[in-house]
């Protein structure tokens, strides 16, 4: 599976999780549940209303999720992250 970073999601993944080791490693442990398993249950996987289905989201921890869009069956763009006011 080809995951491709928007610019908006590098810039927040360096303003919002880099300087964070905890999340750091949560968001890689994530990303790498996602790729062997997309809708494995820890993700908590969903559309985002509105959307059409087109835009989805998962969570890293409680409040912090990784916001998507699927291209292709192997092939996905992660647009943002960050907690849930700053991504929604």
């Amino acid at each position: 599976m080809k995951i491709e970073l928007h610019p908006d999601f590098k810039k927040s993944y360096r303003k919002r999780i880099k300087n964070n080791s905890k999340l750091v490693t949560k968001t890689k442990d994530r990303i790498e549940i996602y790729r062997e398993n997309p809708s494995n249950s820890i993700l908590k996987d969903h559309a985002l209303k509105g959307s059409g289905n087109s835009i989805r989201a998962f969570s890293i921890t409680g409040d912090f999720r990784i916001i998507y869009k699927r291209i292709s069956k192997d092939h996905i763009l992660f647009l943002d992250i960050g907690t849930h006011n700053q991504v929604y």
